[in-house]
């Protein structure tokens, strides 16, 4: 059998028992490996969705250009997408992103305009307000707004719910994710929770974003906002994929103690990911010490590859300057 084009590769990817990493914790603990996705990333199946939604929709029509506010990831998710469907795409991206992310991007065909970090959403600088603009003055592009466009939840309630399900043989008791646009949590949560409503759901945060003080309080605390360095999770919007009623507790973690455990997934566990990866398994890991027993059965998902993070995580003399190692 052969695919006839590298999209037909999204999806079916490993679950993966953790051993090294798992110190104290008495669940078994399961990783999602996404990074076996063609893009290496779990953002190729919401962003196939959202293009095929769009054509369905008659949103993005032949020879249209894809425009989007991305971390990366959903840029690259794109990008396959554009290629085997004969689309351009123009990414919009903040200057915090690693260079691999920028120079991956470019090198499948897609322009990248790089914005500022430390401006509010609304500014018309940020990559958010960039790409709207871009839509605007385009003629014929699609901007997918993957935080509110809910094809990127349903891609996840389709694919990634089902999947894990099947493959931990239905005996999940814990799922655990990292919350950026909400769609991955979401989508799998909602599946899950179908199936046993009992099942909690961790959704892993990040200082500086507003996702856990909003799940506890219903308040938007601007003050819960600033900048941090981890790539890929927290917010300081909150999207329509975010549905917190799926969501039954947040952990924040540091960007530091996301970076040691990515490091750590690398060298304990030949698990070679991206900085939210070792967020969520070290946010994961907190709340099984505390919560789960040896009966239960944890699922964390691992979004995406390290080679993203060459020049940042898994640099010594970077790890050195941000006062992450000696």
């Amino acid at each position: 059998m052969y695919f006839n084009n590298v999209i037909e590769a999204i999806g079916n990817t490993p679950l993966v028992k953790l051993n090294s990493v798992t110190d104290g914790v008495k669940a078994t603990v399961l990783a999602k490996v996404e990074y076996f996705n063609p893009g290496n990333s779990v953002k190729d199946r919401m962003a196939l969705r959202m293009v095929e939604d769009a054509e369905k929709a008659g949103i993005l029509k032949p020879g249209g250009t894809i425009i989007e506010g991305t971390s990366g990831n959903t840029g690259m998710g794109l990008a396959l997408a554009a290629i085997a469907k004969g689309y351009k795409c123009i990414f919009t991206m903040s200057d915090k992103q690693s260079p691999e992310k920028i120079n991956i991007l470019k090198a499948v065909g897609a322009e990248v305009v790089v914005c500022p970090t430390n401006v509010a959403p609304e500014h018309p600088d940020s990559y958010y307000s960039v790409a709207k603009r871009l839509n605007q003055e385009i003629t014929n592009s699609f901007y997918p707004n993957q935080y509110d466009n809910l094809s990127n939840t349903a891609a996840h309630y389709d694919t990634s719910g089902p999947e894990i399900w099947r493959q931990a043989d239905g005996k999940i008791t814990c799922f655990a994710s990292g919350v950026g646009t909400g769609g991955t949590i979401c989508g799998i949560s909602k599946f899950l929770k179908e199936q046993n409503a009992g099942i909690k759901v961790v959704g892993i945060d990040t200082y500086g974003s507003v996702f856990k003080k909003y799940k506890e309080t219903g308040i938007f605390d601007e003050e819960e906002i600033y900048p941090y360095a981890t790539e890929g999770i927290g917010e300081d919007i909150l999207p329509k994929n975010v549905n917190f009623d799926l969501i039954d507790t947040f952990i924040k973690v540091t960007d530091k103690d996301g970076a040691l455990m990515t490091r750590r997934l690398a060298k304990e566990e030949g698990l070679f990911v991206g900085w939210s990866c070792g967020s969520a398994v070290h946010g994961a890991l907190e709340y099984a010490r505390e919560h789960l027993t040896e009966d239960d059965v944890l699922v964390v998902v691992l979004p995406d590859h390290g080679t993203r993070y060459l020049a940042k995580i898994y640099n010594d003399d970077w790890m050195r300057a941000q006062g992450y190692i000696d």
